[in-house]
């Protein structure tokens, strides 16, 4: 008897080591969420960001002011419903719309987007930006991100999309300081392929940023350089720093006030660009009929 017990406790022990050998272990099959999210991480959900409408063609539009102090800012500036708009040696190359239908719509259209751009899918969740090297995705932050002194790389075609979204939980803010977005081979991403969508404020200072802000709270940009739209549900404050809207940089056509002198109100290219598709909208033409292109009248000039 005790010749088989003994028979059957090293069958039982051979067994649960073939097993174990085998894999069957769970740690030892299953990948955990974070293997699996850089396995995937080079492949984005989308394939293009959500349309930013009338509020692409501003480089900062706010809700509640601007405040621009010792700055420069290239591209259009507008605030909406608010009309505060305050500069103290800071000029700006574009048009500024205070609280008027321009800045309104471009206010409404950028409300949209934050919802579009809320409404994308993860591909990959981190917990820092710092030291990090990204191909091209949607990469969220549950919650808060501070960097100091970190260096993000975006690694992709010139044609690739990076969407960060921070404090996808319902709070966070993004703060930077000393940070600097850059490619692999040092320079600038093209800013219109990089944009951050976060909870609550944005905060960067003597920072090298880089992309599209859509922030549910005030955006504080101080010394440094940001090239991209900054648009914010409260106030924009700019100290000592040099902002280039997207349009400026790509050369896109910028949409004015009223200057035709019909007193209309409706938006207008001013006469000096050329057309393009940036600022297109209902606006962007005579609705009463008056406008029609010379050639239909035999006007070959």
């Amino acid at each position: 008897m005790t010749a088989r017990v003994a028979r059957i406790v090293f069958l039982v022990s051979l067994a649960a080591s073939l097993s174990s050998a085998c894999g069957s272990s769970p740690s030892a099959t299953s990948a955990s969420p974070s293997d699996e999210s850089l396995r995937n991480s080079s492949a984005s959900s989308v394939a293009s960001a959500p349309s930013l409408g009338t509020a692409g063609t501003f480089a900062v539009l706010a809700g509640t002011a601007v405040t621009c102090t010792d700055s420069t800012i290239s591209g259009n500036v507008g605030v909406s419903p608010g009309s505060a708009i305050t500069q103290t040696s800071c000029p700006v190359t574009g048009t500024i719309n205070a609280g008027n239908a321009i800045a309104a719509r471009a206010q409404t259209d950028f409300f949209a987007a934050y919802e579009a751009f809320r409404a994308l899918r993860c591909d990959r969740t981190l917990t820092t930006l710092d030291g990090q090297t990204l191909t091209p995705g949607v990469y969220c932050f549950d919650a808060a991100v501070t960097s100091t002194g970190g260096v993000l790389t975006l690694d992709g075609p010139a044609n690739g999309l990076w969407v960060f979204k921070v404090g996808t939980l319902g709070t966070g803010a993004l703060t930077g300081t000393g940070f600097s977005v850059v490619t692999r081979a040092g320079t600038p991403p093209p800013c219109n392929r990089v944009f951050w969508w976060v909870a609550e404020a944005v905060t960067m200072t003597d920072s090298k940023f880089v992309g599209t802000i859509l922030a549910g709270a005030a955006v504080t940009l101080t010394r440094g350089t940001f090239n991209g739209n900054a648009f914010s549900k409260a106030a924009v404050t700019i100290t000592g720093d040099a902002v280039t809207g997207c349009a400026a940089v790509a050369g896109a056509p910028a949409c004015v006030g009223d200057d035709d002198g019909d007193k209309d109100g409706k938006m207008r290219r001013h006469k000096r660009h050329s057309d393009g598709d940036e600022c297109d909208e209902a606006g962007d033409h005579d609705d009463d009929g008056d406008h029609h292109d010379e050639k239909k009248h035999g006007d070959n000039r």
